[in-house]
């Protein structure tokens, strides 16, 4: 019997072909290395492979990190990839994260409207949805040992030397988008900051021999 890969949403696919990772730089390179070696270990001996994007708020740049982590490593056919957010403190999942996900065409649906409204997040018609909320890194939803900890903003990094449990800490820190928020710019500036998020994780796992 032949077995069928699902695939992506096609707007996600248009927009995973178009990245460059001409752009992604040779210093931006160095920096994702430690997060491609952790990968690349646990893939190399058939275990899985857990990622927590962490940031202050677990609003923006952690919860487009967990998404397209999740995202790519369904696109390159790596198995056993569970990817997680969480923050030094919970708040919400900022509404434009989640429109700009959307409008890169990941089908977004509100589970629990609160102060913290939970989102399921869906890159591929057969697969399970990424479960987005606003939540501490400790959180029980996510990981308690044999983790990478992936530092995303520089106040996270800076508050969080140690995080209790992970295997491995990576701070691969993103500008936030949040500076333009209540700005004509702002729409475009979220959408600059997810496809570079995007163009670097297509990198990291692209560079994955599974």
């Amino acid at each position: 019997m032949a077995i069928i890969k699902t695939t992506l949403f096609t707007e996600i696919e248009n927009i995973i072909g178009s990245l460059n990772i001409a752009n992604v730089t040779n210093e931006r390179r160095e920096i994702l290395k430690p997060l491609i070696d952790f990968i690349q270990s646990k893939a190399a001996t058939n275990k899985e492979i857990r990622i927590n994007f962490i940031c202050t708020h677990n609003s923006r740049r952690s919860h487009l990190s967990q998404v397209w982590s999740q995202t790519m490593a369904h696109y390159f056919d790596i198995k056993n990839v569970f990817c997680y957010s969480g923050g030094t403190e919970a708040t919400a999942l900022f509404p434009m994260a989640a429109e700009t996900l959307r409008n890169s065409g990941f089908q977004i649906k509100t589970i629990s409207k609160n102060e913290n409204p939970v989102y399921s997040i869906k890159y591929a018609d057969n697969e399970h949805p990424v479960i987005g909320f606003s939540k501490k890194l400790d959180d029980d939803f996510n990981p308690k040992s044999e983790f990478a900890a992936i530092m995303t903003c520089d106040s996270a990094n800076e508050a969080c030397p140690f995080v209790p449990g992970a295997e491995i800490r990576i701070p691969i820190t993103f500008k936030d988008p949040k500076a333009f928020d209540n700005t004509p710019q702002q729409a475009e500036k979220y959408k600059e900051r997810s496809l570079q998020i995007a163009t670097e994780l297509f990198y990291v796992f692209s560079q994955i021999n599974s």
